[in-house]
């Protein structure tokens, strides 16, 4: 076996500025050399062929080849591979030339994991930017920052609900759920993912229905209320629509972020026109994260790659209720929409799937004052109506922020005790459990 030693490198060697750092897991073959495999990845990812072909010069290698900078394996066997063993695991580091990508999503991931998605057990697990990378892109307009500034909220984790049902309604009976929402105290409403502009609910009449019901919701709460129009659509379509909210008094906007693309979720962010707020749906995500053996992680399509996208909000699945999600991935994933990333702005994680008033400490405790609960059926299901429901989520903020637990808070709280009552407090023996996906009905 011969590797040209160009290829393999030590990071140290390589203009930190110069390369976008790509780690992924690998699972093989017993008899798989891990070097000579990750070679193989980076060769496949940049100017390499499977043979020698004459316009491979040394100066087009030394520009555009892939380099391999780690190759680890787990459990690591130095002396040989045991017998019974069928199946080798490696996490393989490479580095590719930041010149090769361009400031676009679509070329980034077409070359850390365009070919090789097709390679087998391979999947991606994280991205390393240098700061030159980073400069293409703007990041969110509002972020955590910009969208505390529109509420005038700075002390305590935001109330997001979403519209239940999710779709069927009409313009009327949206706006009518999301006053109560909004009067019961809820920062942000959003649309459900399926509403788009069907012809039972046209995007223009809904947004002049709704508005009109926020802003009377506001006047009676003394708080500021965004509602978050879902405008995914084909891309020809997008900023037409965003401006259609826009036009008649919108203040916030959705996408279908995994499923418009991500380069056309960026340009809506970047347009100067779109001066409000986008809130980032994750459906379609769980079909590029959730096999273990391929595709990208959930801290990349469902956290990284959005906010750098410049979406300032986003939805995070939770294990909590109806979708498969780890509590470590739920996490990581989290923090990643607020950890320091050069001068991209931190986002709101919003947990959902399933998050009922008994999750509130849970989640606090986890991601502190700088994430947005979000709920739907135990808002609009609440036993004593929407606005109780509404309550209840504030009541219990307001309590946990406080140094209480949701059991100590319920005692002079009724809208709380009827939603512990319902559904139990995340944690105790008695909590329900949401309907889950994966069980039998």
């Amino acid at each position: 076996m011969y590797i040209d030693p160009i290829v393999v490198q030590y990071p140290e060697a390589l203009d930190p500025e110069g390369f976008v750092i790509a780690t992924y897991y690998c699972a093989t073959p017993r008899d798989t050399n891990g070097l000579k495999f990750g070679a193989a990845l980076a060769v496949e990812q940049s100017c390499g062929t499977w043979l020698k072909v004459p316009g491979e010069t040394e100066e087009v290698r030394a520009r555009a080849i892939a380099r391999v900078i780690g190759v680890y394996e787990a459990p690591a066997y130095q002396i040989g591979v045991p017998e019974g063993v069928t199946e080798r695991h490696f996490i393989i580091r490479l580095a590719f030339p930041k010149g090769n990508l361009g400031p676009s999503v679509a070329m980034l991931l077409s070359t850390v994991i365009g070919n090789i998605s097709s390679s087998g057990k391979v999947k991606l697990l994280d991205l390393e930017f240098p700061k030159s990378y980073l400069d293409y892109y703007k990041g969110p307009k509002f972020g955590i920052p910009g969208i505390r500034d529109l509420l005038g909220v700075y002390d305590r984790p935001l109330l997001n609900n979403m519209i239940k049902p999710c779709v069927g309604l009409d313009p009327e009976m949206t706006a009518k759920l999301a006053y109560e929402a909004a009067v019961g105290g809820v920062d942000i409403i959003k649309d459900d993912e399926l509403v788009a502009s069907p012809y039972f609910c046209p995007l223009e009449d809904r947004v002049k229905a709704v508005m009109p019901a926020i802003k009377e919701a506001d006047k009676v709460k003394g708080e500021k209320t965004l509602f978050a129009f879902n405008i995914t659509d084909r891309t020809e379509n997008l900023k037409k629509n965003a401006m259609t909210v826009i036009k008649n008094g919108g203040n916030a906007l959705l996408v279908n972020y995994n499923t418009i693309g991500l380069d056309a979720a960026r340009m809506l962010a970047d347009d100067p026109e779109i001066d409000v707020p986008i809130l980032a749906h994750s459906d379609y995500t769980g079909a590029v994260y959730e096999s273990e053996w391929s595709g990208l992680s959930v801290n990349l399509i469902g956290a990284t790659l959005p906010r750098l996208c410049g979406l300032d909000m986003i939805i995070a699945l939770t294990p909590y209720g109806k979708f498969p999600m780890s509590m470590d991935s739920f996490v990581s994933a989290g923090y990643k929409m607020t950890a320091p990333l050069g001068h991209i702005k931190p986002v709101f994680a919003m947990p959902g799937g399933g998050t009922t008033q008994g999750h509130i400490e849970d989640v606090i405790n986890k991601f502190g004052k700088d994430v947005m609960i979000a709920a739907g059926g135990a808002i609009h299901g609440h036993p004593m109506g929407a606005v109780a429901g509404a309550k209840a989520f504030r009541q219990g903020i307001d309590a946990v922020m406080a140094g209480k637990t949701l059991r100590e808070a319920e005692k002079d709280n009724p809208e709380l005790k009827a939603a512990l009552d319902a559904w139990g407090v995340y944690g105790e023996a008695q909590a329900t459990q949401n309907y889950d996906l994966k069980s039998k009905f």
